[in-house]
């Protein structure tokens, strides 16, 4: 028996956690996007908006001469009246035409469907883990790879469907957008597929049985875990 296979284990799971984290961070959050309308006066207020997977929320910035570089609202950052609101198709008593107008409610549904379906495999393959701790069950940790391994999957497809959605948006003949950046809860979901993805694969090859360490024995012959 491998006597540090415990040691990797435990220490693939521990960064399998942290891309849980960023996962969970992503989905809750609504930075993915920033968009910025275009700005033709001064010493004006304009509304810019950042958005996630459930919720818009807009800021009304009053914007100086020395603001105005490209003539777009922003940067976010600066200070104003904040307002946010669920998406129309979530909650249908809310409103978020300035939303509605410029983007199509699929891929924001799409989007947020696979999120959670990502949060889903997450969630299962940690029980598959903790549970292999308890009573050496070793041979839980290859379906929760596998788990893991999905859930890194669907996040990257919900970030590409919110990236075909902004650039939807930005393309559209009647959007009032004309400048976008991805922000810091995008970031955290890309980060997220890359550890969950890179450590669920990890994962699986520690949990395969030790292969056969000279040419003359065979995977029968090796000594069994225990």
């Amino acid at each position: 028996m491998d006597e540090s296979k415990p040691l990797k284990v435990r220490l693939t799971f521990f960064v399998i956690l942290v891309g849980i984290s960023l996962l969970f961070a992503a989905v809750v959050t609504d930075h993915w996007a920033v968009l910025s309308p275009k700005v033709d006066n001064y010493n004006t207020t304009c509304e810019a908006a950042h958005f996630g997977l459930w919720r818009l929320c807009t800021k009304r910035i009053f914007m100086h001469n020395q603001d105005l570089k490209e003539k777009a609202c922003g940067p976010i950052s600066l200070p104003g009246e904040h307002n946010c609101s669920y998406f129309k198709h979530f909650t249908p008593g809310q409103s978020s035409e300035i939303f509605e107008v410029t983007t199509q409610k699929e891929y924001s549904i799409s989007a947020a469907a696979i999120a959670i379906f990502s949060v889903g495999f997450a969630i299962i393959g940690t029980i598959c883990v903790l549970l292999s701790f308890r009573k050496k069950r070793d041979y839980l940790l290859k379906p929760a790879s596998m788990f893991y391994t999905f859930a890194g999957l669907c996040i990257i497809i919900s970030v590409e469907v919110m990236r075909q959605s902004v650039k939807r948006m930005i393309d559209s003949k009647e959007t009032l957008w004309i400048e976008y950046s991805y922000s810091w809860s995008f970031a955290c979901a890309c980060s997220s597929f890359v550890l969950l993805f890179i450590c669920g694969i990890a994962l699986l090859l520690i949990a395969l049985p030790r292969f056969p360490q000279n040419p003359w024995e065979t995977c029968m012959d090796a000594e069994p875990e225990h």
